[in-house]
């Protein structure tokens, strides 16, 4: 038996999905992006080539987190001199950027390669329900 491997960028086909993030949980929807965007719902996925999908998430803005992850978590940034830890709160990360959160949840879930900036930039989250990709007809993802 033969593995299929991916021929190359030329012979695949990507797909648009619309994800909508009302009331859903921060870590489970990003692990499903994810998956999306690695292509590894795909059978022809090929770890060293790009075979992911768009995704489109609205909505971003009414994304939960659980327990008291709202109070408790932080976001931290590191300018490698000393003193220069900066530490943002959840809450204050929210109120000026609210689709940033879920962004860094799914690049961080990314594989750490030169690859995951191509899959990344498949990733176009929206805080409401307005997105400029209609041309691109995205099929509604189901979660569950």
């Amino acid at each position: 038996m033969s593995t299929a491997v991916a021929k190359g960028i030329k012979t695949l086909k990507f797909e648009w999905f619309l994800v909508d993030a009302a009331d859903q949980v921060l870590g489970r929807l990003a692990t499903r992006i994810a998956t999306i965007l690695m292509g590894k719902h795909k059978p022809s996925y090929t770890r060293h080539i790009d075979t992911g999908d768009h995704v489109v998430v609205i909505n971003a803005s009414k994304i939960k987190l659980t327990g008291k992850k709202a109070l408790t978590r932080t976001y931290r940034s590191f300018s490698g001199y000393p003193g220069g830890l900066r530490q943002t709160p959840y809450s204050r990360v929210v109120e000026k950027d609210p689709t940033k959160p879920l962004v860094k949840a799914v690049e961080r879930m990314l594989p750490k390669s030169s690859l995951a900036h191509k899959q990344a930039r498949k990733l176009h989250v929206y805080a409401d329900t307005t997105h400029p990709h209609v041309a691109q007809q995205p099929k509604p993802l189901k979660l569950s």
